[in-house]
């Protein structure tokens, strides 16, 4: 595996000569001058009505700058120059109408939460799992699915929480079982017909969220989920369980948890997953979802 706490590369920052002053503009512009004017490390550029970075003279040449929000804006396009940021740790992109990520992101040393939630990614960009320190990933509400993610998606081994909520994931890699410092995992309302058995070996896994999916069944490894405990967050509403599961669930988790655990489960997941039953349809409508929005 390489090194990824080695310096990034310094990607160039293109300058722009002239910038219009639209009163939007302007808004972006006075807040990065007054926190370069007094040293600020946390720029606040939500809902500013920004679409491009060249909106944003100067920012990227902010090296102090720890958290930058640029939530519920318009930009499409990410700049390979933010990872010039050596110090940021936080960076917020949520809302926007992001469709491709530079390379270089998971360059940012420092960067410990991402937010990229709510855009219109279809794919990843290869290598974007070499981030050194990330803990938090939010991809929820866009275009992904097993095929979008890069090699090294699952080598994120700081990751204590991932979000993929809301996206077109069928099928979860079992290399799932590389993040072994994951605490939650949401994958609500995707199109997962099965879950892997990989899983069950997060051991630090506290939240498990797979609400409205196509799931009727779950590996029997999942019982070795510690998802019985008042510490234990396990939703699990709208799949269309076989009725063994429906049963337990109506009991409570920790009925369902020692059930999966037994010998009598293991044997009717195996005649189910021989058999496979028929696979329930979506219920859900993705095709007016925002972010297939062009």
């Amino acid at each position: 595996m390489e090194n990824t706490h080695s310096a990034p590369a310094v990607v160039p920052v293109n300058t722009v000569s002239c910038i219009p002053l639209g009163s939007k503009m302007s808004k972006a512009k006075k807040v990065i001058e007054e926190a370069r004017e007094i040293n600020n490390p946390e720029l606040d550029l939500f809902d500013k009505g920004i679409s491009t970075f060249e909106e944003m003279p100067g920012l990227l040449n902010m090296l102090n700058i720890t958290r930058i929000t640029l939530s519920h804006n318009k930009i499409k396009d990410v700049p390979p120059g933010l990872a010039n940021l050596t110090n940021l740790e936080i960076l917020n992109l949520a809302n926007n109408h992001i469709e491709e990520l530079p390379l270089s992101l998971s360059s940012l040393p420092k960067l410990r939460i991402l937010n990229l939630s709510m855009n219109r990614l279809n794919g990843l960009p290869r290598g974007f799992g070499a981030f050194p320190v990330l803990e938090v990933l939010d991809l929820t509400y866009n275009n992904l699915n097993e095929n979008s993610l890069p090699g090294n998606f699952f080598m994120i081994e700081t990751l204590r929480a991932l979000y993929l909520s809301d996206n077109d994931f069928e099928y979860l890699p079992p290399d799932i079982k590389n993040l072994k410092n994951l605490q939650i995992l949401a994958l609500r309302e995707n199109d997962l017909i099965e879950l892997p058995k990989e899983i069950g070996e997060l051991s630090r896994l506290r939240e498990l969220h797979v609400q409205g999916n196509r799931l009727t069944i779950l590996p029997p490894e999942i019982g070795n989920l510690d998802m019985a405990s008042n510490k234990s967050v396990f939703k699990f509403e709208g799949n269309d369980w076989v009725t063994p599961i429906r049963d337990q669930l109506q009991l409570g988790i920790g009925h369902l948890m020692d059930y999966l655990k037994s010998e009598t489960y293991r044997v009717l997941y195996n005649r189910f997953s021989t058999n496979k039953p028929k696979i329930p349809n979506s219920c859900i409508d993705k095709s007016k979802k925002v972010s297939r929005i062009r």
